[in-house]
């Protein structure tokens, strides 16, 4: 079997992997590095030279920063002024998109949907508007956005090292600007214009509020003197039930205290706060002793006590009357479930939670969260809690301890949904984060550094003056995102040395052999773009960049526009979900199913190729 036929069949073997979405995507990404280097595609003693290639550690650097940006407090004062748009629905959709667009040109672009997604959640409650009017134009701005630099994202930073390897000289940090920024600025006015009217409106089934409406779902339970639970703890209460029950609070007298601080054992008329369907109060009575009804026959011995005094001291009904309303309203006081502390998150792709389930990751032990509800593609799933395996995008309902749910949350890979408390950060900090940044740009423009080391000098600046705490630094790297860059740049390299791209190359140059130069080349922008809806925008452009040198070399023209294109087809995923992190950030939130994105994704992707075509031919000429 021929080098390019194994390579042919490897590369082949792991897109099908990344679509079946079983195996996480860095996992397939390893195993085909693994393969090519055991089949001898690629020398053992080069298998791991990626992970050190500088599109890896560029890509490293830009990760830092970012959260260096986040940290220093730009990024709030940013949202801080777009929370202040009107009422009108294009505004929002204006400034909450354009805002994205333009942070994720200088940071990483999941990380600028991440901090803007609460932002956008927090702006749709507050003018009772559906989330998905607003959440599918940001993730796809998003993405516009890194078009524009190189640090953008990373297939641009993958096609300016690959172009290095070509020529011996590497894009620079604005060389993408004139396309990338014509081509954002296209796909930002047709978003703003019309695209937005293409996402599917949600009413009532994507608001998280209505989605996870505790008051509708909260049932009361209390121990009686026989109840078998008398004595259990929570944790016996849920061994006993083989289920997560998702109690909120335990009611004892005059104080609630909520679940996941309740370590004691139950005792006669306490209440339990809880979401429970008929089934869970079947099992609640049949095993527990459990029923529905929080106020015992009579009041307890305090509330006895009390009652005695009360009537001693009212000698007409009417002040009885009274007292009875205020023991009513303190005890819906007690067993009101706002401030239980509870918090939404979405499921990011990179999170250890997917495949999973609650007791597999001992959530509760462990991590201190308490799941309470989940939802995906916009409805609340209704099996047991216990039996769910998480998917990325499930929007969760959780219950912790306030202080730590952040870092909990952080580890577990699950992006916050609640109203974004604006923290601004320290001025002076913020001018040391754009100051050091500057320099690094000044120094790429000037070519006094090369990007890998002028970014990561800046990182490392960053980390020195006290910007960003080493601990977040290292939380910032997206460790599968750079396992999958490490190991697919060898096979893609495999693909160039094999004569795979070649042959590719020359299928291509037959068929389009009657053709201009500019049919090949819109050919070869639609097959990176349809291949970057399916598996990830990076690996999609190390596997076209050879492909796409081979056709410059074929039809004996300038390498670049070929590059070009496929840098910024790579990065246009507005057709699928999975395409890219940003499409699934946004699909439990916004409530969006799988076949929601091609409406608005479509008609953008052709905005797009009709825009980026010119542009690359008029700023690249052939």
């Amino acid at each position: 079997m021929s080098d390019s036929t194994q390579v042919f069949l490897i590369i082949g073997l792991t897109l099908v992997a990344f679509i079946w979405g079983r195996f996480r995507y860095d996992l397939v990404a390893l195993a085909a590095l693994l393969v090519s280097t055991l089949v001898g595609l690629v020398p053992a003693n080069e298998a791991f030279l990626g992970f050190g290639h500088p599109a890896v550690i560029t890509v490293v650097a830009v990760l830092v920063l970012s959260r260096g940006f986040e940290r220093s407090g730009l990024v709030d004062v940013i949202a801080e002024q777009t929370l202040k748009v009107g009422e009108q629905l294009v505004w929002q959709v204006l400034v909450l998109t354009g805002t994205v667009l333009v942070l994720s040109a200088v940071m990483n672009n999941v990380g600028a949907l991440a901090l803007m997604l609460p932002v956008a959640m927090r702006m749709a409650r507050k003018h009772e508007r559906s989330p998905s009017l607003l959440l599918m134009p940001l993730a796809f701005g998003s993405l516009l956005g890194g078009l524009t630099t190189l640090i953008g994202t990373p297939p641009n930073i993958i096609i300016s090292s690959y172009r290095a390897s070509q020529t011996g000289e590497a894009f620079g940090m604005f060389a993408f600007s004139p396309v990338g920024i014509g081509v954002a600025l296209a796909g930002l006015g047709f978003i703003v214009l019309l695209g937005w009217r293409l996402s599917p409106q949600r009413e009532g089934q994507s608001s998280a509020d209505e989605l996870f409406d505790t008051a509708n779902y909260l049932v009361e339970v209390r121990v009686e003197e026989d109840s078998k639970a008398r004595g259990w703890t929570l944790r016996d209460l849920h061994s006993e039930l083989e289920e997560t029950v998702p109690v909120l609070a335990v009611v004892r007298g005059e104080t609630r205290h909520a679940a996941h601080d309740f370590m004691g054992s139950l005792k006669e008329d306490d209440i339990l706060l809880l979401e429970a369907g008929p089934d869970e109060m079947k099992l609640l009575e049949d095993k527990a002793g459990l029923h529905l009804g929080a106020e015992p026959e009579g009041a307890n011995d305090d509330d006895k006590e009390n009652d005695v005094e009360e009537r001693s001291a009212a000698s007409d009904d009417e002040a009885s009357s009274n007292a009875k309303a205020e023991r009513e309203k303190e005890r819906k006081r007690h067993l009101d479930p706002e401030g239980l502390q509870l918090v939404e998150a979405v499921v990011r792709n990179d999170s250890m939670m997917i495949h999973r389930t609650v007791t597999q990751l001992r959530l509760l032990n462990q991590h201190g969260l308490h799941l309470v509800a989940v939802a995906r593609d916009g409805a609340r799933l209704k099996q047991r809690l216990r039996d769910i395996r998480f998917r990325a995008g499930d929007v969760l309902l959780l219950q912790g301890d306030e202080g730590g749910l952040g870092e909990s949350l952080a580890t577990l890979g699950c992006l916050p949904l609640a109203s974004r408390n604006l923290t601004i950060g320290q001025p002076r900090m913020l001018a040391l984060s754009l100051g050091i940044f500057a320099l690094a740009i000044v120094a790429m423009l000037l070519d006094w550094l090369p990007a890998a080391v002028a970014l990561s000098t800046a990182a490392l600046g960053s980390l020195l003056v006290g910007v960003l705490p080493l601990r977040e630094a290292y939380q910032a790297i997206d460790g599968p995102v750079i396992v999958l860059l490490g190991a697919m740049l060898p096979v893609g390299h495999a693909l160039d040395t094999s004569g795979g791209a070649a042959l590719i190359a020359d299928q291509l140059l037959a068929m389009g052999s009657d053709w201009p130069v500019v049919a090949t080349l819109a050919g070869l922008f639609m097959l990176s773009m349809l291949l970057s809806n399916i598996i990830n925008n990076a690996a999609a452009a190390l596997l076209m960049a050879p492909i796409a040198a081979s056709l410059a070399q074929g039809f004996s023209v300038s390498l670049d526009p070929f590059l070009m294109a496929v840098a910024v087809s790579a990065s246009c995923a507005f057709l699928t979900p999975i395409g890219h992190q940003s499409n699934t950030l946004v699909m439990g939130p916004g409530g969006y199913q799988f076949s929601d994105y091609w409406k608005l994704g479509l008609p953008l992707s052709l905005v797009v190729m009709m825009t980026a075509i010119p542009m690359i031919l008029w700023v690249w000429p052939l």
